[in-house]
């Protein structure tokens, strides 16, 4: 009998998305901006259709800024959570994914050699499977960006795209939710620049 292997299956039920740092400060200096936010916002909202729990942070807010407003989280229906660390497990983070019993974390924002990185591998260290959104994760340079993803890939966590993910989330075009979700990814997401590394 083959041994039982992680296929990184996934439902709405034990999942929290993960939205990381996407402030106004990063805008200029990180590869693809814009296109991260986008499909970031995507992601955003098709955890609110299908109302999974969402965890926002800012890397110190009082020298960075705020989260970018086309994310579309907003501060006064939002919690989002200021931190120093390059892990997004914070004290208040990790109340939240006991209370929650997750088992999955859906991973977007910046950057993927640091806070992105750091963060899978704590939550891979506590037994929670972690999917990075590939084209809603990006950093300053694309060699710490591509490497970033390897590095997180031969750890454990499970690399894919939005709509993938989207997809994944729904199992079936019967779904309640489908058509909501559908119109989403009904347009493919923007080039966040994936293709050049291969």
């Amino acid at each position: 009998m083959a041994a039982a292997r992680n296929l990184g299956k996934i439902g709405v039920k034990n999942s929290m998305l993960f939205l990381c740092d996407m402030q106004e400060k990063f805008r200029p200096t990180i590869k693809h901006f814009p296109q991260i936010v986008e499909v970031s916002s995507r992601m955003l909202k098709a955890a609110r259709i299908l109302q999974m729990p969402v965890v926002t942070t800012e890397q110190y807010p009082k020298g960075l800024g705020p989260t970018v407003p086309e994310l579309g989280v907003k501060a006064n229906e939002d919690e989002i959570h200021a931190k120093t660390c390059f892990t997004m497990l914070i004290p208040k983070v990790e109340e939240k994914l006991k209370a929650a019993n997750t088992q999955s974390v859906i991973m977007c924002g910046i950057e993927t050699q640091a806070c992105i990185q750091q963060t899978t591998l704590d939550l891979l260290e506590r037994g929670i499977d972690v999917h990075v959104i590939a084209d809603a994760c990006s950093s300053r340079s694309m060699v710490d960006r591509m490497y970033a993803f390897e590095r997180m890939k031969q750890s454990g966590a499970f690399i894919t795209t939005s709509e993938a993910m989207i997809l994944q989330l729904l199992k079936d075009a019967q779904h309640p939710n489908f058509r909501e979700c559908q119109k989403i990814i009904w347009d493919s997401a923007p080039d966040s620049g994936l293709l050049s590394n291969l």
